[in-house]
């Protein structure tokens, strides 16, 4: 929905005795700071934020959870690299189990 529609439910809103007029004015000013927000421009972090909702399980390279599969699309890393890293902290301290076992339960299947 573009900025003008969206004012334009507001008062609507308002002149059907919905909105209150600083109901009205908050809205408003939340929609009008929103869109110079978003027309500043990117934030730092959005890419990160974009890239961990976007991580899952995968489902067709996998060999236990499909946890080094997942994180071989979102990096751009070969998934056999995940599961030589995982392997490698298993061998010490048992890290690298822990943690693709965490994984495995918190990231959810594509």
């Amino acid at each position: 929905m573009t900025l003008s529609e969206e004012l334009s439910k507001l008062s609507e809103l308002r002149a059907s005795g919905a909105l209150s007029e600083e109901e009205f004015a908050s809205a408003k000013a939340r929609l009008l700071n929103a869109q110079t927000a978003s027309a500043s421009g990117p934030r730092a972090d959005e890419p990160v934020i974009a890239g961990v909702n976007a991580f899952r399980r995968s489902r067709s390279d996998r060999v236990l959870g499909g946890v080094c599969g997942g994180m071989a699309r979102a990096t751009g890393v070969e998934s056999w690299v995940w599961r030589l890293l995982f392997a490698v902290l298993f061998i010490f301290a048992g890290a690298g189990l822990l943690a693709y076992i965490l994984l495995w339960i918190f990231v959810p299947s594509e």
